[in-house]
Protein backbone atom coordinates (compact mmCIF):
# COMPACT_ATOMS: atom_id res chain seq x y z
CA UNK A 1 0.00 0.00 0.00
CA UNK A 2 2.46 2.59 0.95
CA UNK A 3 4.47 1.25 -2.53
CA UNK A 4 1.53 2.12 -4.52
CA UNK A 5 1.34 5.62 -2.56
CA UNK A 6 4.88 6.29 -3.19
CA UNK A 7 4.73 5.45 -7.01
CA UNK A 8 1.63 7.64 -7.25
CA UNK A 9 3.33 10.81 -5.88
CA UNK A 10 6.70 10.41 -7.77
CA UNK A 11 3.94 10.69 -10.73
CA UNK A 12 2.21 13.47 -9.54
CA UNK A 13 5.37 15.02 -9.38
CA UNK A 14 7.02 14.25 -12.22
CA UNK A 15 3.52 15.23 -14.27
CA UNK A 16 3.90 18.73 -12.50
CA UNK A 17 7.43 18.90 -13.60
CA UNK A 18 6.53 18.04 -17.37
CA UNK A 19 3.99 20.55 -17.28
CA UNK A 20 6.23 23.37 -15.93
CA UNK A 21 8.61 22.56 -18.45
CA UNK A 22 6.32 22.62 -21.04
CA UNK A 23 4.70 26.04 -19.97
CA UNK A 24 7.99 27.59 -19.09
CA UNK A 25 9.34 26.52 -22.58
CA UNK A 26 6.75 27.63 -24.46
CA UNK A 27 6.62 31.23 -22.62
CA UNK A 28 10.47 31.54 -23.02
CA UNK A 29 10.24 31.29 -26.71
CA UNK A 30 7.20 30.53 -28.71
CA UNK A 31 6.16 34.26 -28.50
CA UNK A 32 9.18 35.85 -29.94
CA UNK A 33 8.32 35.73 -33.48
CA UNK A 34 4.99 36.76 -33.45
CA UNK A 35 6.13 39.48 -31.02
CA UNK A 36 9.04 40.26 -33.49
CA UNK A 37 6.19 40.48 -36.41
CA UNK A 38 3.82 43.00 -34.75
CA UNK A 39 6.10 45.40 -34.03
CA UNK A 40 7.37 44.65 -37.95
CA UNK A 41 3.96 45.46 -39.21
CA UNK A 42 3.42 48.49 -36.38
CA UNK A 43 6.75 50.57 -37.65
CA UNK A 44 5.44 50.15 -41.36
CA UNK A 45 2.37 51.47 -40.35
CA UNK A 46 3.72 54.09 -38.30
CA UNK A 47 6.37 54.71 -41.63
CA UNK A 48 3.44 54.86 -44.28
CA UNK A 49 1.08 57.22 -42.07
CA UNK A 50 3.92 59.35 -41.67
CA UNK A 51 4.90 59.14 -45.52
CA UNK A 52 1.38 59.73 -46.25
CA UNK A 53 0.89 62.86 -43.80
CA UNK A 54 4.32 64.49 -45.21
CA UNK A 55 3.49 63.99 -48.52
CA UNK A 56 -0.34 65.73 -47.40
CA UNK A 57 1.91 68.56 -46.36
CA UNK A 58 3.92 69.18 -49.59
CA UNK A 59 0.80 69.32 -51.11
CA UNK A 60 -1.12 71.64 -49.06
CA UNK A 61 -1.15 75.59 -50.48
CA UNK A 62 -2.30 76.26 -46.71
CA UNK A 63 0.48 76.66 -44.71
CA UNK A 64 -1.17 76.66 -41.34
CA UNK A 65 -2.93 72.97 -42.79
CA UNK A 66 0.53 72.18 -43.65
CA UNK A 67 2.36 72.43 -40.64
CA UNK A 68 -0.22 70.21 -39.00
CA UNK A 69 0.14 67.48 -41.14
CA UNK A 70 3.85 67.71 -40.60
CA UNK A 71 3.81 67.92 -36.95
CA UNK A 72 1.46 64.53 -37.16
CA UNK A 73 3.84 62.85 -39.34
CA UNK A 74 6.70 63.78 -36.68
CA UNK A 75 5.01 61.73 -34.25
CA UNK A 76 4.60 58.83 -36.36
CA UNK A 77 7.86 59.03 -37.14
CA UNK A 78 9.00 59.07 -33.10
CA UNK A 79 6.07 56.26 -32.71
CA UNK A 80 8.04 54.17 -35.19
CA UNK A 81 11.54 55.11 -33.25
CA UNK A 82 10.42 54.43 -30.07
CA UNK A 83 9.56 50.50 -31.48
CA UNK A 84 12.94 49.94 -32.71
CA UNK A 85 15.60 52.82 -32.26
CA UNK A 86 18.16 50.65 -34.09
CA UNK A 87 16.17 50.80 -37.42
CA UNK A 88 17.67 53.75 -38.87
CA UNK A 89 14.66 54.45 -41.49
CA UNK A 90 12.46 56.09 -39.06
CA UNK A 91 15.25 58.57 -38.30
CA UNK A 92 15.78 59.51 -42.16
CA UNK A 93 11.83 59.87 -42.39
CA UNK A 94 12.40 62.47 -38.94
CA UNK A 95 15.09 63.95 -40.31
CA UNK A 96 13.05 64.49 -43.43
CA UNK A 97 10.01 66.06 -41.78
CA UNK A 98 12.39 68.13 -40.09
CA UNK A 99 13.78 69.90 -42.86
CA UNK A 100 10.31 70.34 -44.26
CA UNK A 101 8.86 72.02 -41.48
CA UNK A 102 12.24 74.38 -41.75
CA UNK A 103 14.29 72.84 -38.65
CA UNK A 104 17.51 72.36 -40.10
CA UNK A 105 19.22 71.77 -37.10
CA UNK A 106 16.90 68.96 -35.64
CA UNK A 107 17.00 67.51 -39.51
CA UNK A 108 20.52 67.16 -39.29
CA UNK A 109 20.33 65.49 -35.46
CA UNK A 110 18.22 62.67 -36.46
CA UNK A 111 20.41 62.03 -39.87
CA UNK A 112 23.31 61.75 -37.60
CA UNK A 113 21.49 59.06 -35.76
CA UNK A 114 20.51 57.01 -38.91
CA UNK A 115 23.96 57.15 -40.28
CA UNK A 116 25.61 56.14 -36.70
CA UNK A 117 26.49 52.51 -35.38
CA UNK A 118 24.57 49.81 -35.61
CA UNK A 119 21.77 51.60 -37.21
CA UNK A 120 24.23 52.22 -40.53
CA UNK A 121 24.77 48.63 -40.87
CA UNK A 122 21.42 48.56 -42.35
CA UNK A 123 21.61 50.49 -45.03
CA UNK A 124 23.24 49.64 -48.47
CA UNK A 125 26.35 51.68 -49.61
CA UNK A 126 24.62 53.79 -52.40
CA UNK A 127 21.97 54.65 -49.54
CA UNK A 128 24.82 55.30 -46.79
CA UNK A 129 26.06 57.46 -50.12
CA UNK A 130 22.87 59.74 -50.20
CA UNK A 131 22.61 60.20 -46.32
CA UNK A 132 25.75 61.61 -46.53
CA UNK A 133 25.47 63.82 -49.23
CA UNK A 134 22.18 65.56 -47.69
CA UNK A 135 23.86 65.66 -43.99
CA UNK A 136 26.57 67.13 -46.01
CA UNK A 137 24.35 69.91 -47.79
CA UNK A 138 22.06 70.97 -44.15
CA UNK A 139 25.62 70.95 -42.59
CA UNK A 140 26.34 73.70 -45.08
CA UNK A 141 23.03 75.29 -44.90
CA UNK A 142 22.99 75.21 -41.01
CA UNK A 143 26.48 76.75 -40.35
CA UNK A 144 28.93 76.48 -43.32
CA UNK A 145 31.52 78.35 -41.87
CA UNK A 146 31.90 75.65 -38.60
CA UNK A 147 31.19 72.62 -40.77
CA UNK A 148 32.31 73.11 -44.40
CA UNK A 149 35.28 70.31 -43.52
CA UNK A 150 32.84 67.83 -41.46
CA UNK A 151 30.79 68.82 -45.32
CA UNK A 152 33.65 67.53 -47.19
CA UNK A 153 34.80 64.44 -45.98
CA UNK A 154 30.79 62.69 -45.79
CA UNK A 155 30.80 63.90 -50.04
CA UNK A 156 34.00 62.35 -50.22
CA UNK A 157 33.09 59.39 -48.86
CA UNK A 158 29.49 59.55 -50.62
CA UNK A 159 32.05 59.45 -53.97
CA UNK A 160 33.76 56.18 -52.49
CA UNK A 161 30.27 54.72 -51.99
CA UNK A 162 28.84 55.23 -55.48
CA UNK A 163 31.16 53.60 -57.05
CA UNK A 164 31.02 55.83 -60.02
CA UNK A 165 27.42 55.91 -60.08
CA UNK A 166 26.95 59.40 -57.57
CA UNK A 167 24.80 62.75 -59.30
CA UNK A 168 26.57 65.57 -60.31
CA UNK A 169 25.27 67.46 -57.01
CA UNK A 170 28.20 65.80 -55.21
CA UNK A 171 30.67 67.44 -56.91
CA UNK A 172 28.58 70.82 -57.33
CA UNK A 173 28.36 70.65 -53.42
CA UNK A 174 32.38 70.02 -53.08
CA UNK A 175 33.34 72.80 -55.32
CA UNK A 176 31.26 74.82 -53.05
CA UNK A 177 32.94 73.85 -50.28
CA UNK A 178 36.16 74.41 -51.42
CA UNK A 179 35.81 77.86 -52.90
CA UNK A 180 34.17 78.62 -50.00
CA UNK A 181 37.34 77.75 -48.15
CA UNK A 182 39.25 79.96 -50.93
CA UNK A 183 40.56 77.26 -53.28
CA UNK A 184 38.72 78.96 -56.16
CA UNK A 185 40.81 76.99 -58.55
CA UNK A 186 41.02 73.91 -57.19
CA UNK A 187 37.26 74.21 -56.91
CA UNK A 188 36.85 74.67 -60.80
CA UNK A 189 39.31 72.17 -61.32
CA UNK A 190 37.86 69.50 -59.24
CA UNK A 191 33.83 70.55 -60.94
CA UNK A 192 35.07 69.94 -64.15
CA UNK A 193 37.05 67.25 -63.73
CA UNK A 194 34.57 65.08 -61.79
CA UNK A 195 31.21 66.36 -63.82
CA UNK A 196 32.90 65.21 -66.76
CA UNK A 197 33.08 61.58 -65.44
CA UNK A 198 29.58 61.53 -64.77
CA UNK A 199 28.74 61.83 -68.19
CA UNK A 200 25.99 63.47 -69.97
CA UNK A 201 23.65 63.92 -66.83
CA UNK A 202 25.87 66.49 -65.02
CA UNK A 203 24.42 69.77 -65.75
CA UNK A 204 26.83 73.10 -66.46
CA UNK A 205 29.72 73.43 -63.94
CA UNK A 206 28.35 76.34 -61.84
CA UNK A 207 31.01 78.37 -60.42
CA UNK A 208 30.18 81.33 -58.91
CA UNK A 209 31.86 84.48 -60.55
CA UNK A 210 34.85 86.52 -57.85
Amino acid sequence: MATEIMVQVALLILSLLIIYYIYHFSKQNLPKLPTQTRTTFQIDRHLAEATRLLNRAKSTPDKSKSQTAAKHALTEAQMAISLNPRDPKPHILKANILEFMGHQSSALTSLDSALRQPRVKALAARERGELLVKRAELKLSVNKRRRVDSAVEDLKEAVKLSEGGCDYKIYYLLSECYEFKGLREEAKKWAIKEALKVGPRAGPVRIRPS
